[in-house]
């Protein structure tokens, strides 16, 4: 899937071929626990280990602002997304969405089942490494024609990029040329719920900047 990206100094028009989503990416055993949990009251089974990492095609990728989905039980979750463009790591964030009651009979049947928007505008992973801990992200939801704030926190409870890179890769530091990395997610405030507006952002509070996209889901109906 071709994406182009707008960073600070250049335009990227990356072709990734492989995507994957690393789950269970937390640092903490309890913030782990607490979104098991959260999943598990919507049937979900346990992960077979910590961190797993799922395969999803990259044509699933999208930065359209629009995106269909098929029923009404899906949801976002805002993520970091990392990806090699020329030798270089970068970052943007992306929507694991997901369709929730699917989840329940296939984590990874599910994942695969929703587009995963990811953001036009990138940063430089290196030039955060040195901080990363206190990027936030942030996801809100339109909820009774109100936005209201669905995700926060900092990404000190995720596990770095290059730690969910070095396990993927046996030990290497950078992802393979083409190669996109989702790198995890925070509990949802309010417990999980579906939502057809969805906007995602990664702050930088250091240089008070800002990686945001925001998307609107068409629910298709379910036929038999």
């Amino acid at each position: 899937m071709k994406l182009s990206f707008q960073t600070e100094s250049t335009s990227l028009n990356v072709d990734i071929h492989t995507l994957i989503i690393a789950g269970w990416a937390g640092r903490d055993i309890a913030a782990i626990e607490h979104h098991i949990e959260e999943l598990a009251a919507l049937g979900i089974q346990r992960p077979s280990a910590v961190p797993l990492y799922y395969r999803v095609s990259s044509n699933q990728l999208t930065q359209s602002s629009a995106v269909q989905v098929l029923g009404g039980e899906s949801s976002g979750e805002v993520e970091t997304f990392v990806f090699n463009a020329g030798g270089e790591l970068y970052v943007s964030i992306a929507s694991d969405h997901t369709d929730r009651k699917l989840e329940a009979h296939s984590v990874a049947f599910s994942k695969q089942a929703c587009v995963k928007p990811v953001a036009s505008a990138a940063w430089k992973l290196a030039d955060v490494a040195d901080y990363w801990d206190e990027l936030v992200i942030r996801s809100w939801i339109k909820e009774d024609g109100k936005e209201v704030l669905y995700q926060e926190g900092t990404l000190a409870s995720l596990r770095t990029p290059q730690d969910l890179i070095a396990r993927f890769t046996d030990g290497k530091q950078i992802l393979p040329e083409g190669c996109g990395m989702t790198c995890g997610t925070v509990g949802a405030i309010g417990g999980i719920r579906p939502a057809t507006s969805f906007t995602m952002e990664l702050f930088d509070p250091r240089r008070q900047r800002a990686l945001r996209h925001s998307y609107e889901a068409e629910i298709l109906a379910e036929v038999a």
